[in-house]
């Protein structure tokens, strides 16, 4: 029997979660370490597993493991990756580590211990963001229906703590204000969240019931439906394709978050710790885009296309909404959330554009939002613990105390905006050729959301770091060595993606194909006939 190495990239952070919180409360020091130790460790085998993968290979999923779990529901444990997955595992196993790195302290015991100022387990706070970490990769490699919804749901139990429980220390009205804002964002989060994976439950439960119904026996593995389906064993009917398609879909536009059901969004990021932020915005919610090329298009190929067009238009509010709304902010860690629902907006679109282009860059986007993300919102966690507020106003002159701080901000925001040479200026632009090669008109208006792009970051640089320095600027330190050790590997990566994405194309171009093929949808041919036009040159 080979060595299961999906099962160990999963189990390595639910062990080091454990272990970490386990550890007696004097030991803060000890259970920082052991997070980041196991943190390294989860990043090593997720390394291991892009080694191994091989792009070309036949068949959909890799490094397979199928076991039977729950025999009378037809329930398997089964694992399976593609190249999509492996990519997002490497990015989620990367970010981790700087996740606990940049929130070392964040956790640490309040000075003054209050009645409403209580005593932070710090243990707690790294265990939780280890069983995030462990349950988003299971989810990536799932390849079972049931066993994917587990933890796809089980996942939202340790964010709710982490946003409610370990919130920004930076809110107005005191910390008795701070933390009901804080439960008022972990209940949103929750509740929303809970309201998709209950619609999904009855759509998987359908799901079930419909291959028992043709196939003899139910079954929950996606591998076995999308054979089924080719063979032609199983043929959904349009209208219970459609229902099942749109369970599915709605528990995926909530955790992605798609407009309209994207409110829970900026209250959980704004109330959280930078780190969590992180987590929230370029981990958690990749689940849900991940969730649609994998399971609505592979298992209800015909519904998606019937649900293109309401998608993309869907898309495209995110797109301009969330842009517009970023524009407008005066707190930075919403200035960041609602580029984040644009920048949705944006994968949402290639991947229901059909197109190899768009659904390439669509995956790569998940993977250079995330980075680029992770980047802008650390440096900005790390402005905020100095200044102690998220206003903007409360900011100005900051690239003069503190240069390193400036630029690496400067950095984060190019690479939000999508400034070419940075890792998502490529993601973006196979999106829009992407999307523009079949509709013409969402590729032409979703370019508006580039603009408003550049004038929210911007403006957001600006008023933060140029002009006049404010007095409570004036002192503030330049980024330390744990801080530098966190952003300029992120920087790093936006570069080196940016001048030569290869290695990301060529991992996730095949998963894309297949996908493609399973829909049955082909890349529109271009409307100028080339041959013609070289000969009548001639």
């Amino acid at each position: 029997m080979s060595f299961p190495l999906l099962t160990a990239t999963a189990a390595v952070p639910a062990l080091g979660a454990i272990a970490t919180a386990a550890m007696p409360a004097a030991k803060r020091t000890v259970a920082k370490w052991l997070a980041l130790l196991f943190s390294l460790a989860t990043l090593v085998l997720a390394a291991v597993v892009a080694v191994r993968f091989a792009p070309g290979a036949k068949g959909p999923f890799q490094l397979t493991e199928s076991h039977a779990w729950i025999k009378d529901f037809g329930v398997r444990y089964e694992l399976g990756v593609d190249g999509i997955a492996v990519a997002l595992i490497a990015l989620t196993a990367l970010l981790v580590p700087f996740v606990i790195l940049a929130g070392w302290h964040d956790a640490d015991p309040l000075e003054e211990a209050t009645p409403n100022r209580r005593w932070r387990p710090t243990q707690g706070f790294f265990a939780l963001v280890l069983a995030v970490e462990a349950m988003v990769v299971i989810s990536f490699e799932a390849t079972d229906v049931f066993l994917f919804y587990l933890f796809f749901e089980a996942m939202l139990i340790p964010m709710y703590f982490l946003i409610g429980g370990f919130g920004d220390r930076a809110g107005s009205g005191g910390e008795e204000h701070s933390a009901a804002l804080r439960s008022q964002a972990a209940v949103k989060f929750l509740l929303y969240n809970l309201a998709g994976g209950l619609i999904m439950l009855a759509a998987v439960i359908g799901l079930y019931a419909a291959t028992a119904d043709q196939l003899g026996s139910g079954t929950f593995s996606l591998t076995e439906i999308v054979q089924a389906r080719a063979d032609g064993k199983l043929a959904l009917g349009t209208g219970t394709e459609r229902l099942l398609f749109l369970g599915f879909f709605f528990a995926f536009a909530v955790k992605a978050p798609l407009w309209p059901l994207h409110t829970w969004l900026p209250g959980a990021m704004g109330e959280s710790t930078a780190p969590v932020a992180v987590l929230i915005t370029a981990v958690v919610d990749k689940v849900g885009t991940f969730a649609m090329l994998r399971f609505c298009l592979q298992l209800f190929p015909e519904a998606s296309s019937w649900a293109t067009p309401v998608v993309l238009v869907l898309a495209l509010i995110s797109i301009l909404y969330g842009a517009l709304l970023a524009v407008g902010q005066r707190d930075i860690k919403r200035l960041i959330a609602y580029a984040s629902i644009s920048h949705f907006g944006f994968i949402i679109m290639g991947i229901f554009a059909m197109t190899s282009q768009g659904q390439g860059g669509a995956t790569l986007y998940m993977v250079n939002h995330g980075i680029s993300t992770a980047a802008l919102m650390l440096v900005a966690g790390f402005l905020i613990s100095r200044r102690g507020s998220r206003l903007i106003a409360d900011y100005g002159g900051v690239q003069k105390a503190a240069p390193v701080l400036a630029g690496t901000f400067l950095v984060g925001g190019l690479a939000t905006l999508s400034l070419p040479g940075l890792a998502p200026f490529v993601s973006e632009f196979l999106v829009l050729v992407g999307t523009f090669s079949r509709y013409p008109a969402v590729g032409i208006v979703a370019t508006v959301g580039i603009v408003l792009a550049a004038l929210y970051v911007l403006v957001l640089y600006q008023r933060t770091m140029t002009g006049p320095v404010k007095a409570e600027v004036r002192t503030m330190p330049d980024l330390k060595a744990r801080e530098l050790a966190v952003i300029a590997p992120l920087i790093a990566l936006l570069l080196f993606l940016g001048v030569y994405p290869k290695p990301l194309t060529d991992l996730v171009n095949p998963a894309v194909d297949h996908t493609l093929s399973v829909v049955d949808q082909h890349d529109p041919r271009p409307d100028v006939p080339v041959k013609a036009d070289a000969e009548a040159a001639k």
